[in-house]
């Protein structure tokens, strides 16, 4: 099956087998939003027997990816459900619930099953979502990322400079401009990451997404780096769905 997270920069993909172990891929990959064609010869090579979409994109992006799959692979949207894979949806209106958050909440549970867990998914924008010992989503916490808290003080600030997603990031109380908004961008990350971890007496704090690097040095609490976190969760949903004989999704 080719698990396919379509998020608000990059579209990643990975191809799994059944009976794989969580992460085990038999081949994966990733491409920013510009380079979205060059997808269709990376699947072309692919031996694909049905794909699960989770998408945060649009329909543009949903018909764009649909169109580059063979006609016979039948595409499943991953959407959010009341409950699924022992987790439970507890948002006040359960399909609300942004299709990655829930699979991130799913992948948690698999990687922490019996814990009270905070799970931060740090991309274009950080949410910061609870998951309870016994599986309960409780709701989270979104908040710009760090790149955009960055870049939207240089363009709504005249006088700021647009600070590129590469600069190193500062430690403290900074001496010049733009260590002082990388701090300020940093220091609202962690922040509120930290704060989420005591606010839920959580015993894991899971750190996905692409700035998730950048921001775990910073954190001043136990965590864990799990590389693409939602794909975690389409693999786990996928699963427990075939185990139940309903589709993947």
């Amino acid at each position: 099956m080719l698990l396919i997270d379509a998020g608000n920069t990059r579209i990643k993909w990975a191809l799994v087998s059944p009976t794989a172990r969580l992460g085990d891929w038999h081949a994966s990959g990733a491409v920013a939003h510009a380079q979205l064609d060059s997808l269709a010869a990376q699947w072309a090579a692919l031996t694909i027997s049905g794909a699960l979409l989770s998408n945060v994109a649009g329909g543009a992006m949903a018909a764009r990816l649909r169109a580059m799959l063979p006609a016979m692979v039948a595409v499943h949207d991953f959407v959010s459900l009341p409950q699924l894979a022992g987790v439970t949806n507890g948002y006040r209106n359960p399909a609300q619930l942004g299709c990655d958050r829930f699979a991130a909440a799913i992948g948690a549970r698999a990687l922490a099953p019996g814990q009270a867990v905070i799970v931060a998914n740090c991309g274009t924008a950080t949410t910061i979502d609870a998951i309870t010992a016994d599986g309960v989503f409780l709701g989270g916490m979104i908040l710009p990322g760090l790149g955009l808290m960055a870049s939207s003080l240089a363009r709504n600030t005249a006088q700021l400079p647009q600070i590129a997603n590469t600069a190193p990031l500062p430690a403290g109380f900074a001496d010049n401009t733009d260590d002082a908004i990388l701090s300020g961008c940093l220091a609202a990350q962690t922040g509120a990451i930290e704060r989420a971890v005591r606010m839920h007496g959580a015993h894991s704090c899971l750190l996905s997404g692409g700035a998730a690097p950048r921001i775990a040095p910073a954190l001043a609490l136990p965590f864990q780096l799990v590389d693409n976190i939602v794909m975690l969760g389409l693999q786990t949903a996928a699963r427990a769905n075939r185990a139940q004989g309903t589709q993947p999704c």
